[in-house]
């Protein structure tokens, strides 16, 4: 059991520095890391790519540049909280575009309603992470307008890591208490702003649910960290201590 454990825990190899270097010129937000979290950040992408099976389908064909690219932006929210930010789940799915889903919903009177979404990303707590392409490099085309689908995503994983999604990740009991306590009253607050039909500095998919409202805080952290600054001070403080500093200011 000792030597299984040891051969699991091994350091897997490490990503080719002009690959890697490819990776950054294509990525705005790894070109305002600094030396010590590039070199961290470098090291949880190889054991993303280590550990995970990264799946284009539809006919999308993922070169080696590209896949390193997702790697660096699923682990781009764990330079703070580490590589047990991976566990859990073993497969990213990769659709070229915007993908549909088939949603169904019984109400309090028994009513069955169904329709169809579409998507840009959707993440389960033990199943695969699934991100669209185009909507991913759209992310990267225009990075400081508050989205980024990949960390979207990974806020979900990190969320369902105590075993509810419910807006709050896995922290120390009296961090847990404080963030639980702020963000329930900024998403209080905001949900009215939303309600009244007020237009908002933050996108107004944040108000959909306490999960929603921690995801989409995330893209606003690393993609417009003073915008979120600006709406939410407290929110922006939990998150800034939580992944550490933001890209950009």
């Amino acid at each position: 059991m000792l030597g299984l454990l040891r051969r699991f825990g091994r350091s897997p190899p490490p990503i080719d520095l002009s690959l890697w270097q490819q990776v950054r010129k294509t990525t705005p937000w790894l070109n305002e890391l600094d030396a010590v979290r590039d070199s961290a950040l470098q090291s949880l992408s190889a054991r993303f790519l280590h550990q995970k099976t990264i799946t284009p389908v539809a006919e999308l064909t993922l070169d080696a540049t590209q896949r390193t690219q997702l790697a660096a932006l699923c682990c781009l929210p764990l330079l703070e909280f580490g590589e047990s930010g991976l566990r859990g789940w073993s497969q990213l799915i990769v659709y070229p575009n915007a993908f549909r889903v088939h949603r169904s919903h019984t109400d309090a009177a028994g009513v069955l309603h169904e329709w169809e979404d579409e998507l840009a990303g959707e993440s389960w707590g033990a199943g695969p992470l699934i991100l669209s392409w185009e909507d991913v490099q759209a992310d990267l085309a225009e990075p400081r307008e508050g989205f980024c689908v990949a960390v979207h995503e990974m806020a979900h994983k990190l969320d369902a890591l105590d075993g509810e999604m419910d807006g709050t990740p896995p922290l120390p009991r009296e961090w847990q208490r404080r963030w639980a306590d702020d963000f329930q009253r900024a998403y209080d607050l905001f949900c009215v702003e939303v309600d009244a039909g007020r237009e908002t500095l933050i996108d107004a998919y944040a108000a959909e649910a306490p999960e929603e409202f921690f995801a989409v805080a995330s893209e606003y952290h690393f993609s417009a960290p003073t915008m979120l600054r600006k709406a939410m001070p407290e929110v922006a403080a939990h998150l800034r201590r939580f992944y550490g500093p933001p890209p950009f200011f």
